[in-house]
C-alpha cells in the first residue's frame, strides 16, 4: 500500500513546464479580483445573462473555500506583469544543526546561495505567477549535511467567461533543512481556509519532499449568488527514515463544494461541504481517516483590502484500523463527531499588511502516526518603515492531538516565529537580518524530544532585478 503514496509528486515540476502556455494571479489574495471588468473593451465575452456585468458586480470567492493564502505585501509593494530574478547569499548560525551529539545539540554555521526567477503576468482573462528557486547550502564543520534544494510554485487564475473562474496552485519543495526557503525573512503564509496540509510538526534538519496543490472552479450564476467546487492534495515524504525516528510519511486528498450569497455589498453568507482522506504510513501498515464536514460561513468584506471571516459546523471522522510501531495488532475501526470552527482577518494597507487566522479541526498528522485534532493559529505582519526599509514578523502555534485514543501519546505542540529587517541598498541590492525561533514539545517523537528548541540567526545579501513584460 505504501508504494503508491508518492505519485502526486510529479505534479509540481510538470506544471512548471506546462504553465507558461497558459497565462495568470499572485499567490495570495483570496479577496482580490485581478482580472479586468467583464464589460471592458478588451473583453469580447462580456454579454447578457443573470451573472455579473462589471467588476463591481463580480463576487469574490470567500476565504474558507478559495484555497489561497492572504497577501503578504503592502499595496505599495505590489506589481504585476514583471519578470523578476536574482541571487541570494545567506549565512546563518544554527544552535541545532544536526540534533544531539554526545547528549547536546550540535551547532554550526551554514552558507547558502539561491538563484531565483519569477514571472507575474496579467492579461484580460488570466493571471499567472510562477516562481523557481533552487539552492545550495554548505556547512562550515559538518560537511555531510551539505545539500541541494528545490523550491517551485505556480498560481494560476483564468476567467473562462464573465461568470466562471478557474484557479489552481501547486507548490513543491525538496530540502534537507526546513529553514531553506526562497525568502527566509518573509512572514509565514496565512490562509482563511482549512484544506491545506499540516506542516506544523517540523524536523529542522532532515531530508524531505513536500508537495501541495489545489484546483477550484467558481460560477456566479446570479448577481448575488455563487457556487463552486475544489480539490486539494498534500504529500510529505522523508527519503531517509533513519533521520526522523518517530515521524512518518503522510498524504491527504480532499474536495469541497460551496454556495455563497452576497446579502449586501459587504456581507457574504454561505454553506460548504468538505471531504478529506488522511493517510500516514508507519512501518507496519497504513493509518487512514476520512472526514466529512458541513460548515456555515460569514465574510465581512469592507473593501478589496480588508476582510473578516468566520466559519463553524459539525465534522464527522471515520477511522480505519490504526497501526502502531510496536508490532501489536491494529486498533479497531472507530468513528466520532467533532466540531470544526475558525476565523481569519486580512488587512492590506498602503505600507502595512496584516493577516491572522485560527482553526479547530481534524487534520493530517503531518508526520505523526495518524490524523490529529488540531488547534492552529497563524499571524503575519509586514511594515514598510521607509522607502528603502521594511520589517516583517510571522508566527505559528499548533496543538496536535492524535485522533485515535489507543495510539501512543505523540500529542504535542509547536511554536515558531521569524522576525526580520530588510534594507534596500541602491536599485538592486538588499540586506536582510533575521532571527527564527522554533520550540516543539512532542515527548513521544524521538527526533523532536531530544532537541525541542532551535534558534537561528541569519544575514542575507540579495541582488534582484525586474523587467516589465509586454512593454
Amino acid at each position: 500500500m505504501k508504494s503508491s503514496k508518492l505519485n502526486p509528486f510529479w505534479l509540481g515540476p510538470a506544471l512548471l513546464v506546462a504553465m507558461p502556455v497558459w497565462c495568470q494571479q499572485t499567490a495570495g489574495a483570496p479577496d482580490q479580483t485581478t482580472v479586468p471588468p467583464a464589460n471592458s473593451a478588451a473583453n469580447p465575452d462580456a454579454g447578457s445573462g443573470s451573472g455579473p456585468v462589471n467588476g463591481e458586480d463580480r463576487m469574490v470567492t470567500p476565504p474558507l473555500v478559495s484555497g489561497q493564502s492572504y497577501p503578504t505585501a503592502s499595496v505599495s509593494q505590489e506589481r504585476s506583469n514583471y519578470l523578476r530574478g536574482g541571487l541570494v547569499f545567506t549565512t546563518a548560525y544554527t544552535d541545532n544543526a544536526v540534533g544531539l551529539v554526545n547528549g547536546h545539540p550540535e551547532s554550526d554555521v551554514s552558507y547558502s546561495v539561491a538563484p531565483t526567477l519569477a514571472i507575474d503576468e496579467t492579461t484580460t482573462r488570466t493571471h499567472l505567477v510562477m516562481t523557481y528557486a533552487p539552492g545550495f547550502t554548505f556547512y562550515q564543520h559538518i560537511s555531510s549535511r551539505n545539500e541541494t534544494d528545490q523550491n517551485a510554485a505556480i498560481d494560476f487564475q483564468y476567467r473562462l467567461s464573465p461568470h466562471v473562474t478557474f484557479a489552481a496552485h501547486d507548490g513543491f519543495q525538496k530540502s534537507s533543512s526546513v529553514f531553506n526557503q526562497p525568502d527566509l525573512g518573509s512572514a509565514a503564509a496565512v490562509s482563511g481556509g482549512t484544506e491545506g496540509g499540516n506542516f506544523s510538526v517540523i524536523a529542522p534538519i532532515a531530508d524531505h519532499l513536500s508537495n501541495t496543490g489545489n484546483v477550484g472552479l467558481t460560477y456566479q450564476f446570479a448577481l448575488n449568488e455563487m457556487v463552486g467546487a475544489s480539490g486539494t492534495f498534500t504529500n510529505l515524504h522523508y527519503p531517509n527514515q533513519a533521520e526522523v525516528p518517530g515521524l512518518f510519511d503522510s498524504e491527504s486528498q480532499g474536495g469541497s463544494a460551496f454556495y455563497a450569497l452576497r446579502v449586501s455589498k459587504v456581507n457574504y453568507l454561505g454553506v460548504a461541504y468538505q471531504y478529506q482522506r488522511l493517510q500516514s504510513f508507519p512501518t507496519l501498515g497504513t493509518n487512514e481517516t476520512q472526514t466529512h464536514a458541513l460548515l456555515l460561513f460569514y465574510t465581512l468584506r469592507l473593501s478589496t483590502k480588508f476582510s473578516i471571516s468566520v466559519f463553524g459546523g459539525p465534522q464527522y471522522a471515520d477511522l480505519g484500523p490504526q497501526f502502531s510501531t510496536t508490532g501489536s495488532a491494529p486498533s479497531p475501526a472507530s468513528s466520532s463527531w467533532n466540531a470544526e470552527a475558525g476565523g481569519s482577518l486580512s488587512w492590506q494597507g498602503r505600507v502595512t499588511n496584516l493577516a491572522v487566522s485560527y482553526a479547530h479541526m481534524i487534520s493530517s498528522g503531518g508526520g505523526l502516526i495518524g490524523a490529529v485534532r488540531q488547534d492552529i493559529a497563524n499571524a503575519s505582519i509586514g511594515q514598510q518603515l521607509s522607502k528603502t526599509l521594511s520589517a516583517s514578523v510571522g508566527g505559528t502555534y499548533a496543538q496536535n492531538d492524535l485522533l485515535a485514543p489507543s495510539m501512543p501519546s505523540d500529542n504535542g505542540h509547536t511554536i515558531s516565529g521569524t522576525a526580520s529587517l530588510q534594507q534596500q541598498v541602491g536599485q538592486h541590492l538588499n540586506v536582510q537580518l533575521g532571527y527564527t525561533r522554533l520550540h516543539q514539545d512532542y515527548s513521544g517523537v524521538a527526533i523532536l524530544s531530544g532537541t525541542p528548541d532551535t534558534n537561528r540567526e541569519f544575514v542575507s545579501l540579495s541582488y534582484q532585478f525586474s523587467r516589465p513584460l509586454g512593454r
